[in-house]
Formats: structure tokens, C-alpha cells, sequence
């Protein structure tokens, strides 16, 4: 038993070694450790995430210059695409009241609850 525990835990720590680079937030020192990703490629990952924000697919990868399907093919088991932090929408500003702007989509305008209703 103490033979399979320890085989075990020898596994795991090698999985664990072996644990994908996520392209959103590694620095440029993690993604050099890639297949294939030297540190022109690695500072083009970053500048480009910075630039335009978190990568939303690994076929967004392409666009960085310097990568392509070849370079994907290679980082197939090394390089995850997730979890990219989006900043926050900004809130919708209110309009003033009985101002003639449409309201944003998705809102609906608030109805007073004594507005009359005819009947037949």
C-alpha cells in the first residue's frame, strides 16, 4: 500500500510539472518554457494580450505575429486559452427624467402602477 501511495504522489507531481501554460495569464518567462516560443514570440503573446485583451480562442493565437498553425500544432498540449479577465462593462448613465432617449437594450421603462386601463 505505501509502495502504491508513493507512486502515487511521484505521479502527480510529475503531472503537475507538466501543467498547461494558460496564454491569458502567463508572463513572458513562462510561455519562453513552450515548444516552440522563443522570447521574441513570448513578448509578442504578451504585447498582443495587452494590447487587444484576452485571447477568446485558441485560433486567436494566430493573430499574433510570429504564430502560426505550425507553431499551434506544437503548443496543441502546452498552451490553454482560458479564464482572461474582461474588464468590467461601464454602467449605462441614466437619462434625466422625461428626457426623449430610447432606453438601453434589455431595460424595460418602469409603468405607474395607477395608469388607467379601459375596458370595453
Amino acid at each position: 500500500m505505501k509502495k502504491l501511495f508513493a507512486a502515487l504522489c511521484v505521479l502527480f507531481v510529475t503531472l503537475s510539472a507538466w501543467a498547461a501554460v494558460n496564454a491569458n495569464t502567463a508572463t513572458a518567462q513562462q510561455l519562453e518554457a513552450l515548444n516552440g516560443i522563443g522570447p521574441v514570440k513570448a513578448k509578442a503573446i504578451v504585447d498582443f494580450r495587452t494590447k487587444n485583451g484576452p485571447f477568446k480562442t485558441y485560433a486567436d493565437l494566430e493573430k499574433v505575429p510570429g504564430i502560426g498553425p505550425k507553431t499551434l500544432e506544437k503548443l496543441k498540449t502546452e498552451l490553454v486559452v482560458s479564464g482572461g479577465a474582461v474588464p468590467p462593462a461601464a454602467p449605462a448613465k441614466a437619462a434625466p427624467a422625461g428626457s426623449a432617449k430610447a432606453t438601453p437594450a434589455g431595460t424595460a421603462k418602469a409603468v405607474p402602477a395607477t395608469s388607467p386601463v379601459k375596458k370595453p
